[in-house]
């Protein structure tokens, strides 16, 4: 083992948070080191996007090591070709693996059982994990939509304002705080933006746009132009009411390029999940390159923090240790200790908490390092999904531009947030992908004379409307030439969709563990999960998701398709988790994942009932500061990656402030 110093800091992770953390000090002329468990940024996007075309299920990881999936190693049962998490260096959870989360050759996850006798309609029940992450250098920015939305005031302060959940420390007067931090995200991200609708929005929302952004702010880029999709929206909506709120469109502000600068300009691919093939839309590999370029930043790739070293006498952290590896599937071929003055760690909010609690061999920390309040691992949140599809009278011309340039935000607040959770309503411009698997689903189903779709046979929807995309086809046609082509042509042109993003409230029992029994190719612990969605609160979101979307359906004249899900059924001798089905008042519902992962060692005002101080500082550790995700107290309304950038930049502050003095 070598032990390797004179680093002012050591952080954790290269993702968004980690590189702008490393940028900002080696700016300020510090000495970097940044240990990713992940491999090296590549040159060019070409591997990646070799590696996406030739996989057999198009997911947000596909394109990215350790791969997805590998269709060589395709069994009967493991016909996607899943990695094994024991024989992989760096595991991490996918989409592909909610659905194989009762095999641990195929699923990252380890799962707590369901508590005995348990009906399926419990709010107790425990669900999959819906969400899914990358470790590799840049982080999960690989595969983010570049959604770039500020949190609202009074996401600050639910519990003041709504009793429901728990305010961030200081409130309103934290969000004050964070507002030139978010205006150095906005820059830092490249954020193209419409300022004057979202004025109105926040204008609506009775906050002043100079609370929100500052005055005399603009973003650096005029917004991406609307689709086809947007604009029947905001037709449809323009004298609806719900709640006793009038509906408006307004555009996202995106972390992608407007116009042509350091990064190319967006040029419509939809493809921005997985992959963005030109780098128009943001990653964290244009800071990370940043950092770099200081000259003060060195990075460690397929370096994995195993330990956090803490001082028995002074509680300081003294030391980070790793072990590392050359190939995905190889054996460890070293380890060493890496030692600073300040630590961050920035490792996601499901690898950082793992990390942590790994660290128990510390006689001072037998409970994990920075989890005296027991808060470490403890209310995981995502803001979970309920789409709606259907097919619009006329053609809206989908797939033109990015996934989604708009979406209805005028539910994210409101007196409804004392009985109901609040969400923002993401317009699709994807057709059915992410709903239905199309174009895929729809094109087999007409070749094939399947029915997966509802579109080609006798299924009714939610409603209960009997469902044909032609009527006067019959049930389940297998078409060719002409007909093939000008079917799916009225089909794929006509597909819309929207996501409810409804906020979570946190929950102390939906947590992350080390598991017992299951553990990676280097013989570390992987995380051992339990997820719930038991309030109503949230459950009533779900109940108002499942309504506004009809009448929205109705306003644009379309004809809903969205699939009822079966009713939840527990597996085998009940003891497994129900994947991601619910079901309450009367409907059964299914929830997705957004991969907007939250809240395992989250920031407060008290160091009994959080893990780090306003400073994003651990409460035990003074030269410990965690970053990320995980610090969020809640999940609010809004997309989180631009809060989590300008949180990086203030923490940035911090330890710059407190190397000053050391």
């Amino acid at each position: 083992m070598s032990t390797q110093t004179n680093y002012d800091v050591i952080i954790v992770g290269s993702g968004i948070a980690g590189s702008i953390m490393a940028y900002q000090l080696g700016m300020a002329g510090k000495k970097v080191l940044i240990l990713e468990a992940g491999q090296e940024v590549p040159v060019d996007r070409s591997g990646y996007m070799e590696t996406f075309f030739k996989a057999n299920a198009k997911t947000p990881e596909s394109p990215y090591p350790p791969t997805t999936q590998n269709p060589a190693a395709s069994t009967a049962d493991n016909p996607l070709g899943l990695p094994d998490p024991a024989k992989e260096n760096v595991p991490r959870y996918t989409v592909l693996q909610i659905g194989a989360w009762r095999n641990p050759k195929q699923c990252y996850f380890d799962y707590t059982p369901q508590p005995e006798h348990l009906k399926p309609d419990s709010p107790e029940a425990k669900f999959a994990f819906a969400s899914s992450y990358e470790r590799i250098g840049g982080g999960t920015t690989w595969h983010w939509l570049g959604t770039s939305l500020h949190l609202l005031p009074n996401d600050f302060e639910l519990q003041t304002q709504y009793k429901q959940g728990v305010d961030w420390p200081g409130g309103k007067q934290f969000y004050q705080a964070l507002v030139p931090y978010y205006e150095q995200a906005t820059n830092e991200i490249g954020v193209a933006g419409d300022k004057e609708a979202m004025d109105q929005l926040y204008r609506g929302f009775n906050v002043s746009p100079d609370g929100v952004y500052g005055p005399n702010y603009d973003y650096p880029m005029p917004g991406i132009v609307s689709s086809l999709v947007d604009q029947q929206y905001e037709q449809a909506v323009s004298d609806m009411v719900y709640d006793n709120i009038q509906l408006s469109v307004t555009p996202t502000p995106q972390g992608r390029n407007s116009l042509p600068g350091e990064r190319r300009q967006c040029a419509g691919n939809t493809n921005c999940i997985p992959i963005c093939p030109i780098q128009a839309k943001y990653d964290a590999t244009v800071t990370l390159g940043r950092a770099l370029q200081t000259g003060n930043v060195d990075v460690f790739y397929r370096h994995v923090a195993t330990n956090v070293q803490v001082d028995e006498n002074t509680k300081d952290v003294v030391g980070i240790d790793y072990v590392t590896y050359q190939t995905h599937g190889g054996i460890a071929t070293g380890g060493g200790t890496v030692t600073g003055k300040k630590y961050v760690i920035a490792a996601h909010a499901i690898e950082t908490p793992k990390l942590l609690l790994m660290s128990k061999r510390n006689k001072a920390c037998p409970n994990g390092v920075a989890n005296h309040s027991d808060q470490v691992g403890r209310n995981l949140m995502d803001h979970i999904m309920y789409l709606a599809w259907g097919l619009a009278k006329d053609p809206v011309y989908g797939f033109r531009g990015p996934l989604s340039t708009a979406g209805i935000e005028s539910l994210r607040d409101g007196a409804f947030r004392k009985d109901r959770a609040a969400y923002r309503i993401e317009i699709g411009n994807e057709g059915w992908q992410w709903a239905a698997n199309d174009p895929f689903t729809t094109l087999a189903d007409f070749v094939f004379g399947q029915n997966n779709s509802q579109l080609n046979g006798d299924s009714v929807n939610q409603q209960g409307i009997p469902l044909r995309f032609d009527p006067a086809m019959s049930a389940n046609s297998a078409l060719f030439g002409a007909s093939l082509v000008n079917t799916l042509n009225g089909i794929y042109t006509r597909q819309i969709r929207m996501g409810y993003l409804i906020e979570q409230l946190p929950d102390p029992e939906n947590r992350v563990e080390l598991s017992e029994t299951l553990k990676d190719n280097l013989g570390l612990p992987r995380p051992k999960l339990t997820y719930r969605v038991r309030e109503d609160y949230v459950r009533n979101a779900f109940v108002s998701a499942k309504d506004i979307s009809t009448k929205l359906f109705d306003a644009l004249d379309a004809r809903e398709y969205t699939k009822a899900p079966p009713a939840p059924v527990f597996y085998g001798d009940k003891s497994q988790v129900t994947s991601n089905n619910f079901e309450y008042q009367g409907h059964n519902f299914t929830f997705y994942g957004a991969g907007h992962i939250v809240g395992t060692y989250r920031m407060g005002d008290c160091r009994d009932t959080s893990v780090v101080n306003p400073r994003q500082q651990s409460w035990d550790h003074s030269n410990l500061f965690l970053v990320g995700s995980g610090v969020f107290p809640t999940v609010a309304t809004g997309n989180p990656t631009l809060t989590l950038a300008a949180l990086a930049f203030q923490a940035a502050d911090h330890v710059l402030e407190d190397l000053k003095i050391s």
